[in-house]
């Protein structure tokens, strides 16, 4: 009978495990008892708290009891023995068997509300983890292969630091003589450094540096982060090191080595520290626009992971949301339930807005739901073509927006937590999230607006991501002035706002930073003609020179993903190569793409010759010209307008 590799992997954790004797008999005993209990497994990170629950699921398995590793759904089943490597919210743990033995590991105690409410206290077992003493120490450092001539100085070290501990025996298995560390509260950190010094090269280095940037790391992504062609070879290494786990978007770095890592960085190569972060945020960007709609939240969480060290935003930013809350499109079902959130948290009249809202525009009325489908926020997204005289907020915000005719405005209308209301929280980040993928995929958006109920709590928030105080759009119901915060996307289109973000991200004062002032802007008459002028002088870079299209964003570079242009001629050509080149990969634009190449791009002479190049009789290849230059016309105008 073979042996399935998860067996294999499972015999090795638990060959290769020490310590935690008074744990594992605990657990043992509460297998035994037969009954509902929850054990809290706390702890720093590094102190194994995950490795603990591997032995637990050993235990369980020898017991004859089911194990399961908690998902986004609560599982069924009897005696079960569940386990998660993270917290779990109450209403899943809540609706697990009565006869279940969850076990949670997590860096904090067990919520207040587990400790002081009876019900929760009746099945509570908290076990809080420590490092390890000494001589479980030795004995993680022996079956490690660590000479017992090192242990000494490597328990000095560690001070039996589980994560230390590992990483000390790493570097033993690659050769390295006794380390003669500084000691301190910096132990990790220190260790670190002697494990970088130990790499097999200059590459390796970069590489380690590059994944404690950035939240999960794919190849594709280490590729772009270190600029180079393949990077299969340095993936594989990362994969084997102790401090990085294989996650469901890539290899993650443990917390405690990636906090070490960044602040060696920073401190060690502050030039390198930034071009990883633009490179990351460049290939972000670009996978952004390529991914599907469910794709792009876990895409825009990664780029706002960019900006955890950021004095202004980063505390906002450790409450992100968790694999179990999403944004859904509200079913007239729950529009009650939401109702009674909006009542709760902002009274009657703002209630029976929101009533008009869900008449008026469903589709912007979304549930925030966790793994259980229950409402736990809401968010009211609203996109306006009009005043709207039924809501205040819709006045203040059109009269503020001013848009032109086909212009929209995006204003958040309601945006909570159940229970926080606005105060930050996973649903608020979840919120924002799902705000800014909005703002990056709406059409002909003009401006943005989010009300706040305490303006002074986001004002820097809002002005880190450049969403100023609007006060002409603030607006009062029931008694409660509410503060409006916006951006005009007409000022500063979405790649210039990605590329402001971007700079305030690795600046040393980010709000020094100011954003891009957009070109003149010109009509779209205008625009066209200077576009066929352009084509009609596409080999005369002298006459080139003199258009106007080269005080606008096209050459400029503020619509331009690759790269920032610099109102040169060659910067102008790029930009329309990449519009036709557009042209070029879709179907029903291709005959039409054809004509223009062979006309001004690539010419054949004249028009006869590229209609005989073409073999198509010339009243059919004026058509399809005319087609081309009108698709390339309004390629390059959505890209000028940033639409």
């Amino acid at each position: 009978m073979s042996i399935r590799f998860a067996d294999q992997v499972a015999a090795a954790r638990r060959q290769d495990f020490v310590g935690r004797t008074a744990e594992l008999a605990r657990f043992t005993r509460l297998l035994d008892a037969d009954r509902g209990a929850l054990v809290w497994v706390h702890g720093p990170g590094g102190v194994g708290k995950t490795s603990l629950l591997h032995q637990f699921a050993g235990l369980a398995e020898q017991a004859g009891r089911p194990v399961v590793w908690l998902d986004e759904t609560a599982p069924e089943g009897e005696r079960l023995v569940v386990l998660a490597d993270d917290e779990v919210p109450t209403e899943v743990l809540a609706a697990l068997p009565a006869d279940a033995v969850v076990a949670v590991a997590s860096r904090s105690e067990p919520p207040l509300h587990y400790r002081t409410d009876p019900g929760w206290r009746s099945v509570l077992h908290p076990v809080p983890l420590t490092n390890l003493p000494p001589e479980e120490s030795r004995l993680l450092l022996t079956r490690r292969s660590v000479p017992e001539a090192a242990h000494a100085d490597a328990l000095s070290f560690t001070h039996g630091h589980p994560l230390a501990l590992a990483l000390i025996a790493d570097v033993h298995a690659q050769g390295r003589g006794p380390l003669t560390p500084t000691g301190g509260p910096e132990v990790v950190a220190t260790l670190l450094a002697a494990l970088v010094d130990a790499v097999p090269g200059p590459s390796h280095r970069m590489a380690l540096d590059a994944v404690s940037q950035v939240a999960a790391t794919t190849e594709p992504l280490l590729a772009e982060l270190l600029e180079v062609p393949d990077a299969h070879e340095l993936f594989d290494w990362l994969r084997g090191l102790s401090v990085i786990s294989a996650g469901t978007h890539g290899l993650v770095l443990h917390d405690l080595a990636r906090e070490a890592l960044a602040r060696d960085l920073r401190w060690r190569h502050p030039q390198l520290h930034t071009a990883i972060h633009r490179r990351a945020g460049a290939y972000y960007r670009r996978q952004f626009d390529r991914a599907a709609p469910d794709d792009q939240r876990r895409i825009l969480l990664d780029f706002a992971f960019l900006h955890r060290e950021s004095p202004v935003i980063g505390a906002f930013l450790q409450h992100s949301p968790d694999g179990d809350l999403r944004v859904a499109a509200a079913d007239p079902r729950q529009w009650p339930q939401l109702r009674a959130m909006v009542e709760r948290h902002e009274g009657a009249e703002s209630a029976e807005i929101f009533d008009h809202w869900c008449r008026r525009q469903p589709e912007g009325v979304h549930a925030v739901v966790d793994g259980q489908g229950a409402a736990v926020g809401l968010v009211v997204l609203l996109t306006l073509d009009a005043a709207d005289p039924a809501d205040p907020a819709a006045v203040a915000a059109w009269r503020c927006a001013a848009p032109a005719p086909g212009e929209a405005v995006s204003l958040v209308r309601y945006w909570l937590d159940a229970e926080g209301y606005q105060e930050p929280s996973p649903v608020q980040a979840l919120i924002s999230i799902n705000s800014v993928r909005h703002y990056l995929t709406t059409p002909h958006l003009s401006y943005a607006l989010i009300y706040q109920s305490d303006p002074d709590l986001w004002a820097q928030m809002c002005e880190y991501v450049d969403f100023p105080r609007a006060p002409e759009a603030d607006f009062t119901v029931g008694g409660r002035r509410y503060a409006g915060f916006g951006h005009d996307w007409r000022a500063t289109p979405r790649l210039a706002w990605l590329n402001l973000l971007a700079t305030r991200e690795t600046a040393e004062e980010p709000m020094a930073v100011e954003p891009e002032a957009a070109p003149p802007t010109v009509d779209r008459a205008a625009f066209a003609t200077a576009v066929r002028e352009a084509l009609r002088e596409w080999n005369r870079p002298d006459r080139l020179a003199a258009s106007p299209l080269l005080a606008t964003r096209l050459a400029t570079g503020l619509s331009d993903e690759d790269g920032p242009g610099d109102g040169s001629v060659e910067a102008l050509r790029a930009a329309f190569e990449q519009a036709a080149a557009t042209m070029a990969d879709a179907p029903r634009d291709r005959s039409a793409y054809r004509a223009l190449h062979h006309t001004y791009l690539q010419p054949a002479g004249t028009q006869q010759a590229a209609a005989d190049l073409l073999r198509l009789p010339m009243s059919t290849f004026r058509r399809h010209l005319a087609a081309g230059v009108e698709r390339l016309t309004d390629i390059l105008w959505q890209r000028e307008s940033g639409r």
